[in-house]
């Protein structure tokens, strides 16, 4: 098989912003696997600063990974998958978008969506909330939930020191929403006591990642107190980290660009389910292409937010998207995606 790789920029349509920063454009990968008879898989990485890696980095590692799949079988998926984390053991973004491919290539053989070759219900995927990023002021914050009043969850990212503002503001634009909130890791376990009696009162029923990573005693003493169910983001990258998370958190929020593949996904997911957790797949700012790798195995979850694709003003891809928050995948084989 022939693997490469293409850098695209995309864009947000409003400056996407959260605790540790933010930009309107983004670099993502397009990469390509292309067997011997001309069959070719898509996949794509969007890659992250906070877990080590660029679009530079990620063209590095498809580079790396090119001589492993010249003469690998593309049914082999689970021992390519080994083989590449052995290459590289990190660089999760690059690794997914090789899954994705693989995955991609192996349905569309099969000439049906990748959904149903797990022999899922794409009828049964769940609401997917769409994000309202930090805005530099109130009347900018309000534009923004007007315009998304289409979806009925909104994702509210946090980590300000008008947190408790912001959520009053958006509440009083979107009075019917679901409202879950992201801290992206920007609290203290002192700040998110303090915050747990706002969120109460205007009805927030998830609070992701508040503390930083590695603090997990200051996890489990919010979530003890915590009448919002607490979900680890950033402090769950893979399968193995889920079992020390019991008892710490409510639930994971599973990310391609974390765990590296879409088996390791499925792996998350069962893991997560076998410990009593809810379980969500969320995404970075990605096209329609890396979002419908997450999209097809939505109906296992019982949380999505995969609106990075909803996100963009110039997504270069037509494929799985979520219309008024329904996550619709379609008919399509393999990952249903096609160039715009």
């Amino acid at each position: 098989m022939k693997l490469s790789a293409e850098i695209l920029t995309v864009h947000t349509t409003h400056p996407f912003i959260i605790a540790r920063g933010g930009r309107s454009e983004f670099h993502v990968v397009w990469v390509r696997l292309q067997d011997i008879d001309g069959a070719e898989g898509w996949g794509e990485a969007a890659p992250s600063r906070f877990y080590g890696e660029s679009a530079e980095s990620v063209i590095t590692a498809i580079e790396r990974f090119a001589p492993l799949l010249e003469h690998a079988d593309a049914w082999s998926i689970d021992a390519i998958e080994r083989e590449l984390e052995k290459s590289l053991r990190w660089n999760a973004a690059a690794r997914c978008a090789v899954s994705s491919a693989l995955h991609d290539l192996m349905a569309k053989r099969l000439g049906i969506p990748l959904y149903k070759v797990w022999g899922l219900d794409a009828k049964a995927a769940p609401l997917s909330s769409f994000t309202i990023g930090i805005a530099p002021d109130d009347e900018t914050l309000r534009l923004r939930v007007r315009d998304a009043a289409a979806y009925p969850i909104l994702k509210i990212k946090l980590g300000t020191k008008r947190d408790a503002d912001i959520v009053r503001i958006v509440r009083e634009e979107a009075p019917n929403a679901t409202l879950r909130v992201d801290a992206n890791a920007a609290w203290t376990p002192k700040h998110a006591l303090a915050m747990l009696e706002p969120l109460t009162r205007y009805g927030v029923d998830m609070l992701e990642q508040p503390l930083a990573p590695h603090d997990l005693a200051g996890l489990r003493f919010v979530r003890e107190r915590s009448p919002i169910d607490v979900i680890a983001d950033e402090s769950c990258l893979i399968a193995a980290d889920i079992p020390k998370l019991e008892g710490v958190v409510d639930g994971v929020n599973i990310k391609l660009a974390k765990c590296g593949s879409l088996r390791e996904a499925l792996r998350m997911i069962a893991v997560a389910r076998a410990h009593g957790m809810r379980v969500m797949c969320g995404c970075m700012i990605e096209t329609s292409l890396g979002i419908a790798a997450a999209a097809h195995f939505s109906p296992l979850l019982d949380d999505a937010d995969l609106d990075g694709a909803a996100l963009l003003s110039d997504d270069p891809f037509i494929g799985p998207h979520i219309p008024n928050g329904q996550i619709r995948i379609g008919e399509a084989p393999g990952l249903g995606v096609r160039k715009r």
